[in-house]
């Protein structure tokens, strides 16, 4: 357990200084990013479901999963910021969920995904609203009260969080441990990105209908 890790920590320090060079950049650097994971994440999804009902409905979400997350970090109005609000709440969901759950463990949440815990659930919250100060910094909602930028990040996190079930649901039906082994530690790049495929069009649904923006 401690040799893996030990793998998940180096791999994250190897990988997010390149995505978030990538993010930064944004354009044809971002676009480029985007294409590599839709196509890696594809390949998993179709070693996972292939010869399964929902095969297809699977490549369908993940072309609008995409699709949002283009349109989040270039097709609105090519500002980094937001899609990094929404990353963050997603990588500080995942490590709450892992640490607190390693640390307190405790009841199951689900049996689909049998490390999943409710103090895990309760860590993957709270050290996910603990980048609210973040959102005063980068002054993107600033006609929103306190309470709504709470209210942004617990539906962020939850969307994380219940993409992390659905995926290991999924790969409970194919008795498959991970998706691939592309990420020494993490597994496949679903296994990595299972919250952040479906977090990222509920963020965008949210954004599309400025439901935390005071007229």
């Amino acid at each position: 357990m401690e040799n893996e890790l030990k793998k998940r920590i180096l791999s994250s320090i190897i990988l997010f200084p390149i995505i978030f060079f990538f993010v930064i950049k944004g354009s044809y650097y971002f676009l480029l990013l985007l294409i590599i994971s839709f196509a890696i994440s594809s390949y998993e999804w179709h070693k996972l479901a292939k010869k399964k009902p929902y095969y297809i409905l699977g490549f369908i979400f993940l072309i609008c999963s995409f699709s949002s997350i283009y349109q989040i970090r270039i097709g609105q109005n090519n500002s980094y910021e937001e899609f990094i609000i929404i990353l963050f709440i997603c990588i500080f969901t995942d490590i709450g969920g892992y640490v607190f759950g390693k640390t307190f463990k405790g009841p199951k949440l689900t049996s689909y995904s049998p490390k999943k815990t409710i103090s895990g659930l309760v860590g993957s919250y709270l050290l996910s609203i603990s980048l609210i100060p973040f959102f005063f910094y980068f002054d993107l909602y600033e006609k929103n009260f306190f309470l709504s930028k709470i209210m942004f990040v617990i539906l962020i996190s939850t969307a994380s969080q219940l993409g992390d079930i659905i995926l290991s649901y999924f790969k409970r039906k194919s008795n498959l441990k991970d998706t691939g082994k592309i990420i020494p530690g993490h597994g496949g790049l679903l296994d990595r990105i299972d919250g952040m495929i479906f977090a990222f069009p509920f963020a965008y649904l949210i954004m599309l209908t400025n439901l935390f923006v005071e007229s």
